[in-house]
């Protein structure tokens, strides 16, 4: 049975940093699109980073770009989501996903879920 179980959330102050860490069971990695996605209260889930496979594509959503690194280690059956310079507007539930393909980074486009990790920004 597929799983995914996130780690890494927690509470920060603005301009500090944290590490999403996702560890896949079930499945092999690297044969897998992965994905972050993010959602805040009374928002729609919203595609963060992901890295599809064939083609091999990285995508991050405009408000990320520069801050947030996606990155895989398919030997661990593990990706990150390295967050850098977080501000208020991060403050979400942060998901990680796979799918077979993930062309796009949208929720329709993933079929598998971790169970969702709380990133809060706040001074």
């Amino acid at each position: 049975q597929l799983q995914l179980v996130e780690s890494g959330g927690g509470s920060v102050q603005p301009g500090g940093s944290l590490r999403l860490s996702c560890v896949g069971s079930g499945f092999t990695l690297r044969y897998y699109g992965i994905g972050w996605f993010r959602q805040a209260p009374g928002k729609e889930r919203e595609g963060v980073a992901c890295i599809s496979i064939r083609p091999n594509n990285t995508y991050y959503a405009d408000s990320v770009k520069g801050r947030f690194t996606i990155s895989r280690d398919n030997a661990e059956n593990t990706f990150y989501l390295h967050m850098n310079n977080l501000k208020p507007e991060d403050t979400a539930v942060y998901y990680c996903a796979v799918d077979h393909f993930g062309l796009e980074c949208v929720r329709r486009e993933y079929d598998y879920w971790g169970q969702g990790t709380q990133v809060t920004v706040s001074s």
